[in-house]
């Protein structure tokens, strides 16, 4: 049966990501990026698409499980009839090659455990030739190749721990998978050792993975003590920081939306995307979040990526990349695989990064107004940048898009779009005036400032419900409009905000949690189906509750939305309410940028008061 999707945990090299289950296989990993093809897809289809099972025999869901302090290091917990195992998995932070640890330590009595390890190239569709050489076992198939090993570490008595680099688990070929079976005993430790590497290059050197247990925990460890965050819920905060670290790609400091593609908005749906990119947007959500906890180097990789990446004709700016800045993303659809629950098509690659999209420009511009103003090292070009990017949109705002959702059906006037060029000119005005040295005609930028603010007033404003809308002339809503008050468009006290956080409130929501918008009848996104509420829209309706005076709903909102978390703090992209299951990518970055911020604005508020 397939998993929830909140089943899984998450470990990670800063390069690439794999799930695990509660059932210890591990269903998804990319090698050697995010955006790689899968060696396990099952996830995504079923086991015969790729996974690596190890668990004790005859087992199929864990005890408990947790990560080792602040850290991406998943020890879980099997409790058995004749003793007690604990499996430690996680990715050390790579040299050169990936690799994925299993450490197997056993607590109590005795525990006879399975394992399948069952590789299949390119999402699960091409079975590598398996050979052994040097006590390993090898699969290569094409440009890939991946190597296996066992080690053991037993506990002497009254003695050190001591490495024995001979491989001590057999392991048998059967039904092209890789199979063994063994005991561990109280004290004694086997570790499994999964590398990647080039299939035309020589086999890089081996990694200790005793060791690289403990330099991976101070690695983590050390990272999240530079949290400067010392506010309400710390431990979530800090969890989803922790998250967010994980979802980047660290050679070139891009940030995935998410690690994974095609995990469906709706179960059995076609909702299905793949997430495994750079969003300009998200991203630069992810900079102003860890810009406010004490993150700056991050953020500061972040902001030269993007510069990289937009670089060149500003007509030419995409709303998403690949995570070392690519630009052709093409969409495609992998038949062999069956989809997460029977929800087709399974896809890779992303149409949407051909969509106009206004609103990345004025996203981008605040982002980097953002980082200006908490004293982040500066680049020359930079604002040579944002005068491009600002001089492109000065002619193009008016015109219809595809807006914040990337919908798929014909462009509108998004209010949200309008609004975020509104952002992008009022930061231009801002930096000006607090910098008279830079270039810039700062009364253009305010004639083109309140141009905007009134176009969207009188267009984007049904005045007989007291709300703005999704589109000019359209009586659907957004959740988008929630941030109105955030972004200085309009003081939260202002009746228009109020109206508006009240009817998203009614109209969009369902149980407590929002959607980002309706899906009923005929869609703006002009595709078939639903999908679940949105969970950073239900974290922007905390925010604007907090804005609009209205304190204790915001919290009780607050921590509705933590309680959805899985038992490792994981959230997906959105919640079924009705099901009671994540839906959606996961864990998927917006969810957790909007967990931070909610608690940053709580904390503030606590500050003030």
């Amino acid at each position: 049966m397939t998993q929830r999707i909140e089943d899984y945990a998450l470990i990670g090299d800063l390069q690439t990501a794999a799930l695990v289950g509660r059932d210890g296989s591990i269903d998804w990993l990319c090698l050697p990026r995010f955006d790689s093809a899968a060696c396990f897809a099952s996830l995504l289809g079923n086991k015969e698409n790729g996974h690596w099972l190890l668990a004790p025999r005859g087992a199929n869901r864990c005890t408990s499980r947790r990560y080792t302090g602040d850290s991406l290091v998943l020890e879980t917990l099997w409790e058995t009839r004749s003793g007690t195992v604990k499996v430690t998995d996680f990715m050390p932070q790579r040299d050169i090659a990936p690799d994925v640890v299993r450490i197997v330590e056993g607590v109590s009595g005795t525990v006879e455990m399975n394992a399948t390890l069952r590789l299949r190239f390119d999402y699960g569709s091409i079975v590598p030739w398996m050979r052994r050489t040097d006590g390993q076992r090898v699969a290569v198939a094409g440009p890939d190749s991946v190597w296996l090993r066992s080690v053991s570490r037993a506990r002497p008595v009254g003695g050190e721990l001591a490495p024995n680099e001979k491989p001590v688990v057999k392991t048998w070929g059967q039904e092209f998978s890789t199979c063994s079976s063994f005991t561990v005993g109280a004290g004694e430790k086997v570790a499994f050792v999964l590398t990647w590497h080039p299939s035309h290059l020589p086999r890089p050197d081996l990694v200790d993975p005793f060791e690289a247990l403990e330099h991976s925990k101070e690695d983590w460890e050390e990272w999240a003590a530079r949290c400067t965050y010392e506010g309400p819920y710390r431990e979530a905060v800090l969890r989803s920081l922790l998250t967010l670290k994980a979802l980047i790609y660290a050679p070139t400091g891009g940030i995935v939306a998410a690690p994974t593609t095609s995990l469906p908005e709706e179960l059995g749906g076609v909702r299905n995307w793949d997430y495994r990119y750079c969003w300009l947007r998200d991203s630069a959500l992810v900079l102003n979040a860890l810009l406010s906890v004490g993150y700056a180097e991050e953020a500061e990789a972040w902001r030269d990526w993007l510069l990289r990446a937009v670089a060149g004709d500003p007509s030419d700016l995409q709303i998403m990349y690949g995570v070392a800045g690519e630009r052709r993303l093409p969409e495609a659809e992998l038949p062999w695989l069956n989809g997460y629950g029977g929800a087709r098509p399974v896809r890779v690659g992303n149409e949407a990064v051909e969509q106009l999209q206004l609103d990345v420009y004025g996203e981008v511009i605040d982002s980097l107004y953002e980082a200006r103003g908490v004293g982040l090292t500066g680049r020359p070009h930079a604002w040579d940048l944002q005068l491009a990017l600002l001089g492109f949109l000065e002619s193009k705002w008016r015109e219809p898009d595809e807006g914040l959702w990337e919908v798929r059906g014909p462009r509108q006037h998004f209010t949200h779009s309008k609004v975020m060029a509104w952002v992008a000119a009022d930061r231009a005005v801002k930096t000006l005036e607090a910098d008279p040295s830079l270039r810039g005609d700062v009364n253009r930028w305010r004639t083109m400032r309140d141009e905007v603010h009134r176009d969207v007033c009188e267009k984007g404003f049904d005045p007989v419900r007291n709300t703005f809308t999704q589109a000019y002339g359209s009586r659907e809503l957004d959740a988008a409009t929630l941030l109105i008050p955030r972004y200085g468009f309009l003081p939260p006290d202002d009746p228009r905000v109020v109206g508006t956080v009240d009817a998203v409130r009614a109209e969009l929501g369902k149980e407590g949690l929002v959607h980002r918008y309706s899906t009923e009848g005929t869609s703006v996104d002009g595709l078939p189906g639903g999908e679940g509420t949105f969970l950073v829209c239900s974290f922007w309706l905390a925010d604007a509750l907090l804005m609009t005076g209205r304190r204790k709903e915001a919290t009780e909102l607050y921590e509705r939305l933590l309680a959805l978390r899985n038992d490792v703090g994981l959230l997906a992209e959105e919640y079924d309410a009705a099901l009671g299951r994540q839906l959606g990518n996961y864990p998927q970055a917006f969810s957790h940028i909007g967990l931070v911020g909610t608690a940053l604005a709580l904390a503030a508020e606590d500050k003030a008061g």
